[in-house]
């Protein structure tokens, strides 16, 4: 089988490293694979790092072109974003290639035209069964499969480089909790920040660490100097290989409002941190069978409570810990989720046959 991936981001966030971890699942699996990115792109650096076959775009309307143009030649068409779908869509007409589009959040959908997109898809996966459920009320769609995130502990992270980082904070000796998230409205940095505020109501032996940048930083920034956390919570920006500064962390906080998977939390997971969490969208999924602490939405008095057991009850955090990383390392492996797209070409092969 020969498939096109197809993804036209210019950062490397959670979507770019899932179509990387597809690609190389896919090859190790047998399957021709090709690239579709932009020029210049983190992924395109990637790929071409790893001997993939890779066609770089200069822009949006190169890409139609290229679908146009060499489309037909693949057995199927792998859409990592929405806008991208859109782009395959249009030009089926002329390259008559199977789409596979996977949907990685998890907001309401509108608009007939969204609908009709998703209906034309050949086939649609899910990375959650939240995911696939929001779809389904959508679409009216009953054959939406759901194939998680792959996860991968590259080559363990670096301890020594996320504790020179962080020197200039002046925190040694104190518990340090923390998070990769977005400054945006999703993640919900507010409930957090009041969460992190009553936890310093009771103890003062701790700091956290947000890793993430976004459209809210101003507000965040300020909602820290009014609840007077300055030297207890630190703002880091986006940083490169954060995967590292995971080794620091001895608790992992999620406060999101709404969430396809929780890709943060499973690295968390793989890197045997216990996790407090809200329970939206696919986290609460993650969340079960104690493997983690799960809060309502919104509720920081949860959030804080949650900290704080973790913290203090180390049997508990034990329990937990060894929980997620078994079900980590189970259902979330390079092989275990490239053995699962490989079925379903197989069965969508089958189906046209």
């Amino acid at each position: 089988m020969t498939v096109l991936e197809i993804n036209l981001a210019t950062g490397w966030r959670g979507g770019e490293r899932q179509t990387f971890y597809n690609m190389l699942g896919l090859r190790d699996a047998g399957v021709i694979v090709h690239l579709a990115c932009l020029r210049g792109s983190t992924l395109e650096t990637n790929a071409l790092k790893a001997g993939f076959a890779v066609t770089p775009c200069t822009s949006l309307l190169a890409a139609v072109f290229y679908l146009v143009r060499i489309g037909k030649q693949f057995d199927f068409i792998h859409a990592q974003n929405s806008q991208i779908l859109t782009y395959c869509l249009l030009t089926k007409i002329f390259h008559r290639t199977k789409i596979i589009f996977t949907r990685r959040v998890n907001f309401p959908q509108r608009g007939f035209l969204t609908k009709l997109k998703y209906m034309l898809t050949d086939r649609i996966v899910a990375i959650s069964q939240a995911v696939k459920d929001t779809l389904r009320v959508f679409t009216g769609r009953q054959d939406i499969e759901v194939i998680s995130d792959i996860v991968v502990h590259e080559n363990g992270p670096n301890p020594d480089r996320a504790r020179t980082e962080i020197a200039h904070l002046n925190i040694n000796g104190q518990h340090i909790i923390g998070t990769v998230a977005a400054l945006s409205s999703e993640k919900d940095p507010m409930t957090l920040l009041k969460g992190i505020q009553k936890l310093a109501e009771k103890r003062s032996d701790f700091c956290f660490l947000h890793f993430g940048a976004g459209e809210l930083e101003d507000d965040v920034i300020q909602k820290i100097e009014e609840l007077h956390l300055q030297h207890r919570y630190f703002l880091m920006g986006f940083a490169q290989n954060v995967e590292d500064f995971y080794s620091l962390f001895e608790v992992f906080v999620m406060t999101s409002t709404q969430e396809g998977l929780g890709s943060s939390v499973l690295d968390a997971f793989v890197r045997k941190v216990p996790v407090v969490s809200t329970n939206a969208g696919g986290l609460k999924d993650l969340l079960a069978n104690e493997r983690g602490i799960a809060c309502e939405v919104g509720d920081s008095d949860e959030i804080a409570r949650g900290i704080e057991t973790l913290l203090e009850d180390k049997a508990k955090k034990e329990k937990y810990v060894n929980n997620a990383f078994d079900y980590v390392c189970k259902n979330h492996s390079m092989q275990h989720i490239s053995e699962q797209y490989v079925a379903l070409m197989s069965a969508m092969n089958i189906s046209t046959k």
